[in-house]
């Protein structure tokens, strides 16, 4: 039977977003309903209501989420209720190219839930963000995006890889492939970067350097594992990170923030055969422009990083057990938890600086 529940919606672009009743049908084949302890307000929820990512308004916000299965669909083997998941935006197909040649991380035909949850007021069909749309006290989603981990974690920590800490993380070990006594650079240390920081001490760097504007950013920075930092407001960044290397530049520099410029630092700080990942995301604008006898000169690798180009079965259960046996603090990255009335005050403290991640309670 289907449920009415509170969701946070976002209207139109750039309206406050407001709290709303919404309908929850009850899931169909391969389709899971979750209800929502905790989840995290990440910049992508405020792109959604400034309309960076497309116009289909009304958007049900929030995707960085973990709750309990209340309810399974026809055909659901893999979750059951009573299920402690975290969920994720990468569903993986499992026939598609990628899939096929072993690369799941890489699925180009993930799925969400084929049917759509709704206004009570108006019965207007909602958008859920990233197909999951979690600021809601239960969310419809496709089973797939379900991944069970351990019931004894905390809520407000395990939801948070659902999308930032997962893509940082992962940018480092997955796709930069950090290894024991490389050196690393991190350009932008808001969540993402700060789990790029956290992710490249687990996998045993030797060197970390995170690069910001912000000094409290900086020494939030070094509390996750940085061992050296640039304000580069003050100190050419670049230059400074050639320094902190030998006069080489870094083995794997990861840039988080989506810019040109801090792009271009990024390919230019590295060591040559470096590796650079992009896992800060760029607007539909920007433009880059480099030296393409300099792109080939400086061999090595230049990579984009898909939410950390993870496999969720095997990356949320593997960094929960790290969390638990206590060497991985993700409680570091919770600085405030708050009520879903609070959403766009949060969206506000986000534009300041202020938090690394508000996390909804419910």
């Amino acid at each position: 039977m289907a449920q009415e529940v509170r969701g946070v919606i976002a209207p139109g672009k750039d309206e406050p977003v407001r709290v709303e009743t919404i309908v929850v049908p009850d899931p169909g084949p391969g389709e899971a309903v979750v209800r929502i302890q905790a989840c995290g307000v990440c910049h992508t929820d405020l792109h959604y209501k400034q309309g960076g990512i497309n116009d289909e308004f009304p958007f049900l916000l929030g995707h960085e989420a973990a709750g309990v299965v209340e309810s399974v669909g026809a055909g659901v083997t893999d979750v059951a209720p009573g299920d402690f998941v975290i969920l994720n935006w990468r569903a993986v197909c499992g026939q598609c190219r990628a899939c096929l040649r072993g690369r799941p991380w890489y699925c180009f035909d993930t799925h969400n839930a084929e049917q759509r949850m709704t206004l009570t007021s108006t019965g207007q069909e909602l958008s859920p963000a990233l197909g999951i749309g979690a600021f809601a006290e239960k969310t419809l989603v496709a089973a797939g995006q379900c991944t069970k981990v351990d019931a004894s974690v905390a809520p407000q920590v395990a939801g948070l890889l659902g999308c930032g800490v997962m893509a940082g993380i992962g940018a480092a070990i997955n796709t930069g492939n950090v290894g024991r006594g490389d050196s690393v650079a991190v350009i932008g240390c808001g969540g993402v970067g700060d789990a790029a920081i956290a992710g490249s001490r687990l996998a045993g760097a030797a060197r970390i350097i995170a690069v910001d504007i912000d000094d409290r950013k900086l020494a939030k920075a070094r509390e996750m594992g940085a061992t050296h930092t640039v304000n580069s407001r003050e100190t050419d960044a670049v230059e400074a990170i050639r320094e902190l290397t030998g006069g080489f530049g870094a083995d794997v520099v990861i840039e988080a923030v989506g810019r040109p410029e801090t792009y271009r630092q990024a390919f230019y700080a590295r060591d040559l055969a470096g590796t650079v990942v992009l896992v800060g995301v760029p607007t539909p604008e920007m433009k880059l422009e480099l030296p393409l006898l300099d792109v080939f000169g400086r061999g090595g690798a230049l990579k984009s990083s898909w939410y950390g180009d993870c496999l969720p079965s095997r990356d949320f259960p593997m960094l929960i057990d790290l969390h638990l046996q206590g060497r991985l603090d993700l409680g570091a990255f919770v600085t405030e938890t708050i009520q879903l009335d609070e959403v766009e005050k949060a969206f506000e403290r986000m534009h300041e600086g202020d938090v690394l991640r508000s996390v909804v309670v419910l």
